[in-house]
């Protein structure tokens, strides 16, 4: 079954509590703090799988969860890191954010690989925080929570040409023809219930792929029939072909055709008709006479889409419908259409998390928090101006006035996770 949409619960694993434990052993009955540190939790990663081509895998589950990090242990033993959850999807797969749509990322290329979630750093054992004037300390860092989201995962096919025209116009006889699939085709709509893709080969030359999207409909933009279901496959493809019929077997205007399925394409996503295209008129082995060809090329022509008169059946004028295709993707970029990120998830899950300041021990304070970690990874602390810079954001975050207000006194130690500060005002 053709699954192409679905929505899952990820959660990172969370770090590892840090130990507190003192030494003890035969003549050091009043050894110093021995807590190792707990593990890193596991995180959360997306990987490209070239041999699924569906989400079906998705359906009865919906949950995946990372391994959470162990606990520190005495002796100064680290936990062991919680395992990393790889989760293998079909190469095309957008992961956007369940609440706004957002794009968090693109797996577009074959064996790329993303981490989504990060697992929680684990916690410092009580080692870390002995100090001349704290040789016993009884606190222990704690781990770091686990992330979590759901999220929905949108198949969107690789191609470089999309197939699009109401239902019954030949375009899986079309597909068939030019390429190596082999569609199911039946004279009812909606026959084609999920996207048949295939290659087209040159004796010279770079071929290419082609996706034949179901039949659309008027309103298929909004959501009526299946168009809306498949619309989003049309997406990544560079270029367009528009098969019509061109007789008119099913008493269909092959001109409002156009018209109409360009007017889906834009309410869908207006950039869809910046891409090229061109229209097939199918059907000629039956048509009386060349009218509506000529009605289609004045129609369209002048605005730069060109009309190529074929039989999908009898093979007539479909090679030099391909060459042009051709022709028009060799002046393309080669690289896939890949949606830009959007959504940015570590920034969006802890905007609201504040940074925890606290008391240790007498003279030794604790200093934590996402915006802390974050501005430590950007900020030269060896230079006066990125040192100055520091201050100012503890200042402007009420980190210095929280550590006022919890007795801090000139010359005690502050720590901010692997870094130490002496207090001045």
């Amino acid at each position: 079954m053709f699954i192409d949409r679905v929505k899952i619960f990820i959660k990172s694993g969370k770090g590892g509590d840090g130990s507190v434990s003192f030494r003890r052993e035969k003549y050091i009955p009043n050894g110093g703090p021995d807590g190792g540190d707990g593990g890193r939790g596991g995180d959360i990663i997306f990987k490209v799988d070239s041999g699924l081509n569906t989400l079906s895998d998705f359906r009865n589950n919906k949950q995946y969860k990372a391994e959470n990090g162990q606990n520190g242990m005495k002796k100064r033993k680290h936990g062991a890191d919680g395992e990393d959850l790889i989760i293998r999807v079909p190469k095309g797969t957008v992961i956007k954010d369940e609440e706004t749509g957002k794009v968090i990322a693109d797996l577009a290329i074959e064996g790329m690989e993303e981490i989504i979630l990060k697992g929680g750093r684990g916690g410092k054992g009580n080692q870390h925080y002995a100090t001349p004037t704290m040789q016993a300390p009884e606190y222990a860092q704690p781990g770091q929570k686990s992330r979590e989201i759901w999220v929905k995962l949108e198949l969107k096919v690789l191609a470089d040409v999309g197939l699009v025209g109401f239902p019954n116009v030949g375009k899986s006889t079309f597909l068939s023809r030019v390429t190596n699939a082999r569609p199911k085709i039946a004279d009812y709509h909606f026959t084609t219930l999920s996207p048949n893709l295939g290659v087209v080969d040159f004796k010279e030359g770079k071929g290419f792929v082609i996706a034949d999207i179901p039949g659309l409909i008027e309103g298929a933009s909004e959501g009526i029939g299946l168009g809306l279901e498949f619309l989003r496959h049309i997406e990544r493809t560079k270029t367009i072909i528009h098969i019509v019929d061109a007789a008119s077997v099913e008493g269909r205007n092959p001109v409002e055709d156009i018209k109409a399925i360009n007017k889906e394409l834009a309410a869908y996503n207006e950039e869809l008709l910046n891409r090229p295209q061109v229209i097939a008129a199918n059907k000629i082995d039956v048509l009386d006479s060349d009218e509506p060809i000529e009605e289609l090329k004045a129609e369209f022509e002048p605005h730069g889409i060109k009309v190529f008169p074929i039989s999908a059946v009898t093979g007539k004028g479909v090679q030099e419908l391909l060459n042009e295709v051709r022709e028009i993707l060799s002046k393309l970029d080669d690289e896939p259409i890949v949606f830009e990120k959007e959504y940015f998830i570590e920034d969006e899950l802890n905007i609201d998390e504040p940074i925890k300041v606290e008391k240790i021990e007498d003279h030794l304070y604790s200093v934590e928090g996402v915006k802390i970690d974050r501005m430590l990874g950007y900020t030269n602390l060896d230079n006066e101006k990125g040192f100055d810079f520091f201050q100012k954001f503890l200042r402007d975050n009420k980190v210095i006035e929280e550590l006022e207000k919890l007795g801090i006194e000139e010359g005690d130690t502050v720590q901010i996770y692997d870094l130490e500060f002496d207090f001045y005002k």
